[in-house]
Formats: C-alpha cells, structure tokens, sequence
C-alpha cells in the first residue's frame, strides 16, 4: 500500500504508522512506513542520518508508551484523535493529531500522524479541551482556589480524580527533600481499601521509592499501565515496585509528576481505573496536574514565608514575634496542658564578645548559646526574645524533670554563662504571671552575677 501521495498532500510534519495488532488486545511492531518532505527534513535535521521507510518508530520519534498507546486506538481501534504534550525531556510542546487509515490486513493497521511542534506552552491549545473534559478540569480549579483550607481541598480533589478515573485509589505525594519523607497532600479510595499508611517508616520508604519514579518515566510526562503488555515494560524498568503493586493487586496505574517551574513537588499516583477511559484520563489529568503544581508550589512559598516569619535566622530558635503570638493565644490554645515551667536565660558577656573580637565573633557565640539550649530542652520550645535573652516555654513535664532540664542548664555554664531565672506551674496555669516572675528572677540573678563582677556591667 502506497502511502506517499497522501502525506505529500499534508504542509506540516506528517507520517503514515503501522502497527502489527494481537489477538489479545496487544500489539508489536510500530513503523514509520513513509513521511512527507517537512517530516523527513526534521527527522534527518535531527538524527543527523537520512531517513528510511519501514523502520522503527523510535528511529524517529521519541520511544513513549502513551505515544504508543495513541498509535495502537488510531490504527487498529481506528479512533481519531488530538492532544497537545509536553516533551519535557526535549523542552518541547507537540500538537498532534492521529487519524486511522483503511487497512487490507487484519493484522496490521494504519493510522496518519501530523505534528507541529514549539518550545512554548500555547495556553490557547492548552485549554482547548472538550466540554466534560474542561469541566472536571475547571471543577478542580475551582476547589483550589477558592479553599480556606489547602489539604482539605487536595483530598477533595484526589476524590474527584478517583470518581473521573473511577479508579481504586488516588493519591496526592509530596517529596520533603529535607527530611526525605513523602508527604500525604490527598488521598481517596474505595471503602474496601485501607487508608495509606501515614506513619514515618513508610513515608521515608515510599520516599525512596519515588525517587526512582524519573527513571520509570523514561522522559516521559506520565506513565499509564492499562494491561499486562505495560505491566512487562514496567517490571523491566522497575522491578521493586512492579513486584510491590503486583502483591498489592494493582493491575493498572496513572502516574503523574508534579512539577513547577522545572522543579519536582510530587507525584498524582491513580490504581486499577478504567482502562478503557485512558484517553480521557490522561487528558483530564495532564491539565489537573498543572494546576495542582501551580497550587503546591503556592502552598510551599506560603509555608516557607510563615516560617521565616517565626524564625530567627540567626539562632534557627523561633523568634521575638513568634514569642508574642504564643503567648496571646495561649489560653485558647493550651488545651489539656497540666503543667507550664519557663525559662528565661540572659547571655552574660555578649556586648564585651562584640567590642573585643567583632559582631561576627558575637554571633558564633550566640549560635552555640542556641546549640546548648537545643541539646537541652529538645522537645521544648526555645524562642529569642531579645539580642542576648532567650526564653523557653517547657510545657506537661513534672516538677521533676523541669528541675532536671534547668540543672542540665546550670551545668552548661562552664561552656555557655546565663543569668537564668524560672517558674513552674502546675494546676490552674496563668503564662503571663509566670512570665513575670521567671523575668524577675532573671533580672535577679543577673544582679547578682555583675555584683560579683562589677567591671562587666557595661560590657
């Protein structure tokens, strides 16, 4: 079958793709039969080899099993059809359009490819979607933008993405390159399966997992499975995981990066959906996914600022700011605590650190001040409420083991010099009574230490 007049009939990049079909739904060989003059200048622009009929696909075109899945519904289940993707491997967008073609074998088919190709984003093309399409896209927007609270509106999201995949389970997955963790943004399943495991073993393991999730990927934007010919590409490319999801039942998946201006947030991780709504699934997630980055990466900015906000950069304590708002909403958030012991600890010597060897010097001294604090009181909250003075709110231990804490910190001196001043509550907790007298305290001892050594008053 003679395809040349046809394409050369075509002004934009343009090939006829056979496809050898199984019997069970599978498929073999993909070839490029034949392309136009513009398909086969960017191809031999590209490969740098001149271009050949009836080879390989993947001589030509990027090797994608989506791209493959495309081919296998326009040429044996003779579906036409468009999408406009990001080849982010390439740092291009590709409009394409698959258009199946008669075929006098009933082993093979053909179906005509033309695309266009551009290194920006066309937001036009971008939203050009079908009418249901757009508006489970829009529906989740919506959820986004207009929620008070951010993971609320994520899950209810991943409920959505679950209900239009009409799958087993969606989950939302963050990476915390930090602590290398993965975090748990939104997660829907059907009632039969169990929640996914919140606890931190499983999270720093499923966060080692997903760092192999690029490879898996091979360049690709998404990885879908719809059946066992996918699944065998999937072990071969990760066998850990493809075992894992074969014990756990999974016999079709979606997965998705979530990226934001080039940087990897998470993953949108869809089991046993429809397969026969691949199409429209992938669709309908490859925009989600780029408003559900948009909005994480949002999240994040925010998140970072409300720390920043908290923190002394110096220390890495909380900070003065942080201090005053723990203690206005005290009482209405203190809930069940039983007992409350303070701390105030004034650095003694700092202005003479400072006149002597320099404010970098003062602030070495300052941070290991912080360090000490931090060894001490870990789960405590140490906050810097001034240039020298540090105060930590010690919140539910006994008497005893607020004893054993400032002990702990009276041993520090020899490293480290305060004036301390304390008090401990028990019962019925006033934080601004105690306050005080743990300030007094302080300013008492501080007395006394420059009593003892009056040539350090001033410095």
């Amino acid at each position: 079958m003679d395809f040349t007049n046809l394409v050369e009939q075509f002004t934009s990049m343009t090939c006829v793709l056979s496809v050898d079909a199984g019997s069970d739904g599978t498929y073999g060989n993909i070839l490029v039969v034949t392309g136009n003059r513009a398909f086969r200048d960017e191809i031999e622009n590209l490969t740098q080899k001149p271009f050949e009929n009836n080879t390989p696909y993947y001589y030509s075109l990027p090797k994608d099993l989506n791209f493959e899945d495309f081919i296998y519904r326009s040429a044996i289940l003779h579906e036409p059809l468009h999408t406009y993707v990001n080849l982010s491997r390439m740092g291009l967008w590709v409009e394409m359009y698959l258009l199946p073609l008669d075929s006098e074998s009933k082993d093979r088919g053909f179906c005509l490819y033309s695309f266009s190709i551009s290194p920006q984003v066309d937001r036009n093309r971008m939203s050009d979607l079908a009418p249901d399409t757009a508006n489970a896209v829009l529906k989740s927007c919506i959820k986004l933008r207009g929620a008070d609270d951010f993971l609320t509106a994520m899950h209810e999201v991943s409920c959505d993405i679950r209900a239009i995949c009409g799958a087993s389970r969606c989950t939302i997955l963050g990476m915390n390159n930090d602590d290398e963790v993965c975090t748990i943004l939104g997660n829907a399943h059907l009632p039969e399966f169990h929640p996914f495991p919140a606890d931190e073993k499983t999270k720093r393991s499923f966060y080692k997992l997903m760092l192999t999730w690029n490879d898996t990927l091979a360049g690709s934007t998404c990885l879908i499975v719809k059946n066992k010919q996918d699944m065998l590409v999937l072990k071969e490319r990760n066998p850990v995981w493809y075992e894992s999801l074969s014990r756990n039942g999974v016999d079709s998946l979606a997965l998705f990066p979530l990226k934001f201006n080039g940087q990897l947030l998470g993953y949108i991780w869809v089991t046993n959906f429809v397969v026969e709504n691949a199409v429209r699934i992938k669709e309908v997630l490859e925009l989600t996914t780029f408003f559900i980055s948009s909005e994480i990466a949002n999240y994040q900015m925010l998140k970072r600022l409300e720390i920043l906000s908290t923190m002394d950069i110096l220390t890495g304590t909380l900070n003065r700011n942080a201090m005053n708002n723990r203690v206005d909403n005290f009482d209405e958030t203190a809930g069940d605590i039983k007992t409350l012991g303070i701390i105030f600890a004034d650095l003694n010597g700092l202005k003479m650190v400072n006149d002597s060897n320099g404010h970098s010097e003062g602030d070495r001294f300052l941070k290991k001040t912080a360090a000490a604090l931090r060894q001490i009181f870990v789960d405590d909250e140490i906050y810097r409420a001034g240039g020298d003075e540090f105060m930590i709110l010690v919140p539910d231990n006994s008497r005893e083991e607020f004893d054993e804490k400032v002990m702990e910190l009276k041993e520090a001196q020899a490293k480290v010099n305060f004036a301390m001043g304390t008090c401990f509550q028990e019962g019925n907790i006033d934080i601004r009574a105690a306050l005080r007298a743990a300030d007094e305290s302080m300013y008492s001892n501080k007395e006394k230490y420059y009593s003892g050594h009056p040539e350090l008053k001033y410095r």
